[in-house]
């Protein structure tokens, strides 16, 4: 973190954090790949030229758009495009309601407080919706009369903004050295991480939380988890809390995630090696395991009050974070397992689809520059018949690495203990071992460094998988080729990957980029969008991802600031198949300084839900819209404006007004 500007937001530094590459591995980049594939074969067919779509429009683009409208192809999406730009409010396609369902503070546990933000305390925040609302699950009731009106939402808590969440305080981290961080404020801040389970019903077309429901749940810092799989008793997992290395308190920075087939919550920790500090010596046995994954980053002051925190007292404790985490939303007394198998790392997303046969498939990205594209694929079935059956079942099976090849194929690689270079001389003496340095291990099998893969989603109709790559600004010019023009890739790309034989068990796959994201009216950018994509719909810096019932793609961004593209983050829809492959279209867009989170369709498709993180976080933005800045005057911080504008993080219930499915 010694990189990062001390103006920046929270959410700005941890974009930059992940900018960082940590991969020092010799693998070959994503743009080595593309740059091999795509320099004969698709500049020979044009695909690369349906780049731009207003002066910059090539002949060949012109005539791939000329013969889309020939065709008379009709678009899988049909709503009225928002209109692109930056502003102080949410907007939704015309037609649409945005209702805002549940805001940080708001009650979630019986007996909660009414939120006052001059009178936060940890006690009243572990019973109220937490901070920063990313990954959305819903998961339809067992006895609801209709499974897509009354189900429980799921919802991660990732990460918290001290100078949004308390009055009068300015950013703590980097210069302010956490200067008017009190232990009182610590704690506050680790009740609103974690995650939340509501109980939500639809009534006359509104959606609302029950209130004293017997779901509800908030997950913490401080609840305590199991530690399942190959890693559970390891001495790498024990601490002073743990001498058996089998239970933990609490999930940080839980990101995106993912539903099982039988209705559990995969919630996935990312950024766990900000939450410490302290140093290891050189000669630590954890050393080059830290340093790999980035601890200690110093984003918070926890370990000033906590010794779990700091590594110099704890230097194991960083192991028993980065996991997936399983926990069933039906039972509020379950305890949360930390399933070890699935792999360590900055997780981003737990996409699962039940294979053909039986097996259960879980597509993952790990959210840093030149890291990796994982699959962990179970050693049994899903039993649809009974839930008891598959509770433990992420705990055996087999995770692997993506290596993609330039000729479009690409080849799963098993982080296996015994296999290839994962053996003691390698210092991997079990396969605990394997999953506590998953990075380590990857580099060894010479996986494939990509740019920054974040959110992943499966197409069950198609069985086609989509990987979110947010950008890689690291990309050296050395890497500028026709086919790959972007020597700091700012804006991302979409993958789609389709195993062989519709198997998504099987070690091999085919894989096309589907868009690459940003302005397709600046040539230089060098975007890939479907000519039918206006000037409102191209997207940038994709993250959050979202196959819907209809098998139709959603992509969420973070990223897309007032200063690099002229538009705030928002929820767009994409297409995947036909002539209009690639053309992209805005649904619903942020308010300034906000991410677009989720988001979460019902199974009717007749409601969306999205998460709008840290609204306002860009003090200054905010200010231009007439709004007091969320760092000056905490009178007028929080108020309600506006029904439509959710000034703090919320959850927002898309529906189309008088009924019926979203998009069409």
């Amino acid at each position: 973190m010694g990189e990062i500007d001390p103006a920046m937001t929270r959410s700005q530094a941890y974009e930059e954090a992940e900018n960082v590459g940590r991969n020092e591995s010799a693998n070959p980049t994503l743009g080595d790949v593309i740059a091999q594939r795509y320099s004969r074969r698709d500049i020979m067919r044009g695909a690369l030229a349906v780049t731009a779509i207003t002066a910059t429009v090539s002949p060949l683009a012109l005539a791939a758009a000329s013969a889309a409208r020939a065709e008379g192809a009709a678009p899988v999406f049909d709503f009225p495009e928002v209109t692109a730009g930056v502003d102080d409010k949410h907007h939704v396609a015309n037609g649409y309601d945005a209702q805002i369902l549940i805001r940080w503070g708001d009650p979630v546990l019986s007996g909660a407080p009414d939120f006052d933000p001059q009178k936060q305390s940890a006690d009243a925040q572990a019973k109220q919706f937490g901070y920063n609302n990313d990954y959305l699950g819903y998961i339809p009731l067992p006895d609801a009369e209709n499974p897509s009106t009354h189900g429980l939402l799921v919802v991660n808590h990732e990460f918290s903004n001290e100078e949004l969440m308390f009055p009068g305080l300015p950013k703590q981290d980097k210069e302010a050295a956490f200067g008017q961080m009190t232990k009182e404020l610590v704690d506050i801040e680790m009740m609103a991480h974690g995650g939340s389970v509501l109980e939500i019903r639809k009534e006359n077309g509104t959606w609302s939380v029950v209130p004293d429901s017997k779901y509800a749940r908030r997950i913490t810092p401080e609840t305590e988890m199991t530690i399942s799989g190959p890693a559970a008793g390891s001495d790498r997992m024990k601490t002073s809390y743990d001498a058996e290395g089998r239970k933990v308190r609490g999930m940080l920075n839980n990101c995106a995630g993912g539903v099982t087939p039988w209705g559990t919550w995969l919630t996935c920790e990312e950024n766990f090696n900000g939450y410490f500090w302290g140093d290891y010596s050189d000669d630590h046995p954890e050393a080059r395991n830290a340093k790999r994954y980035g601890v200690a980053g110093r984003w918070y002051n926890w370990g000033q009050y906590y010794d779990r925190f700091d590594v110099s007292k704890e230097p194991n404790e960083p192991n028993r974070f980065g996991w997936v985490v399983e926990i069933d939303p039906l039972d509020p007394n379950s305890v949360p397992k930390k399933r070890t198998a699935i792999g360590r790392f900055k997780h981003e997303g737990a996409a699962s689809v039940v294979n053909k046969d039986g097996r259960l498939a879980i597509y993952q990205g790990d959210d840093q520059r030149f890291d990796y594209v994982y699959k962990f694929v179970t050693q049994g079935a899903v039993n649809s018949d009974d839930r008891a059956a598959n509770m433990d079942l992420l705990d055996a099976g087999t995770l692997y690495v993506a290596r993609y090849d330039a000729d479009g194929t690409g080849e799963w690689l098993p982080l296996v203990h015994g296999e290839g270079p994962l053996t003691d001389t390698n210092g991997f003496a079990s396969q605990a071992d394997v999953l506590i340095e998953t990075r380590r291990a990857a580099d060894l099998l010479g996986a494939t460094k990509m740019d920054r893969p974040e959110g992943t989603d499966v197409n069950p109709q198609t069985q086609k998988v989509y990987v979110m790559l947010t950008n890689n600004t690291r990309r050296k010019p050395e890497d500028v080729n026709a086919a790959n023009p972007r020597a700091k890739n700012a804006f991302g790309h979409i993958i789609e990957m389709h195993p062989d034989g519709d198997d998504h068990t099987s070690t091999t796959f085919k894989w096309e980029i589907l868009i690459k994201c940003g302005d397709p009216a600046i040539a230089e950018i060098g975007a890939t969008f479907n000519p039918a994509t206006t000037r409102d719909g191209w997207l940038g810096m994709p993250d959050t991802v979202c196959v819907d019932a209809k098998g139709r793609l959603w992509v969420g961004t973070d990223g897309q600031a007032e200063d690099s593209t002229g538009r705030t983050d928002g929820l767009y829809a994409v297409e995947t198949e036909g002539a209009l492959r690639g053309t992209s279209k805005l649904f619903f867009r942020c308010p300034v300084g906000a991410e677009l989170c989720g988001p979460e369709a019902t199974p009717d498709v007749e409601t969306f839900f999205v998460a709008v993180q840290h609204p306002g976080e860009d003090g200054e933005s905010w200010k231009a819209f007439g709004r007091a800045s969320t760092f000056d005057d905490p009178a007028t911080r929080w108020p309600d404006f506006d029904p439509n504008l959710p000034p703090r993080p919320s959850i927002v219930a898309i529906t189309k007004r008088g009924g019926g499915k979203i998009a069409g």
